[in-house]
């Protein structure tokens, strides 16, 4: 299979194995959902679906409700979202979204990562041709008649509708829809009982960008190093699989 093969099998354990890091990023969504409209997820859309996202990961409930209290608090702290645009060596394009209570660190570290590895921090909106920002919603198939489903979603703004394996090799339904769309989406799944495992607003490389073996190393090394920071919320690139 190669080097590159066996250094993103090794980079995909690495980051299941780290269930702390994705806990502590999912308390942040949660402290900024609740930061910009309550505490109760019955009103609030947003902490609704970081509830339900912690739950998908089995993220213990306990700390979820502890994060929730913790964001009511006026002593908590404040998350500014900062999303960074760069290209990684070789060519291959990376956005970075972060949420951070200090922008001089994060923006001194992201740059840092970049420089490191030989690659550039652009302007914001410079990728915007390469990446489309799109609602992904993803769920269980199980006795779902996704034909059926996919007319009936049109109206809610239904883009594309398939079926993908997860991690562990296990059919997930994928829904995309517009960015604007995401509330409207999530409601009429909602209201069809479909218990959702994710919902997020994720960046769609529009076009890829074609690396060998060890330039593919070289921009996972830069993938590894933006990842493990505490800033970071999620990193998207456009190098092809």
């Amino acid at each position: 299979m190669g080097r590159a093969f066996e250094f993103r099998k090794e980079r995909k354990f690495k980051r299941w194995a780290k269930m702390a890091v994705q806990f502590t990023r999912l308390g942040k969504e949660i402290a900024i959902a609740v930061k910009s409209a309550g505490p109760h997820p019955e009103t609030n859309a947003r902490l609704r679906t970081a509830i339900q996202n912690a739950k998908a990961v089995n993220m213990p409930k306990d700390r979820v409700e502890a994060a929730i209290k913790r964001a009511s608090s006026k002593e908590d702290k404040d998350y500014e979202e900062i999303v960074y645009e760069g290209y990684a060596p070789h060519g291959v394009a990376i956005l970075v979204e972060t949420a951070t209570d200090n922008t001089n660190r994060t923006v001194a570290n992201v740059r840092s990562y970049f420089n490191k590895v030989g690659g550039t921090l652009g302007k914001t909106g410079s990728l915007d041709f390469v990446f489309s920002r799109k609602s992904v919603f993803r769920f269980e198939p199980g006795q779902v008649d996704l034909e059926e489903l996919e007319l009936e979603l049109i109206d809610a703004g239904l883009e594309e509708l398939f079926v993908e394996a997860d991690e562990e090799g296990n059919d997930v339904a994928v829904i995309h829809t517009a960015f604007e769309d995401f509330g409207k989406m999530q409601k009429a799944l909602e209201e069809k009982g479909i218990e959702v495992k994710s919902a997020k607003l994720e960046r769609i490389a529009l076009s890829t960008t074609e690396v060998t073996e060890e330039q593919a190393a070289d921009v996972l090394k830069l993938l590894d190093k933006l990842e493990e920071d505490d800033d970071v919320q999620a990193v998207y690139h456009n190098m092809a699989e």
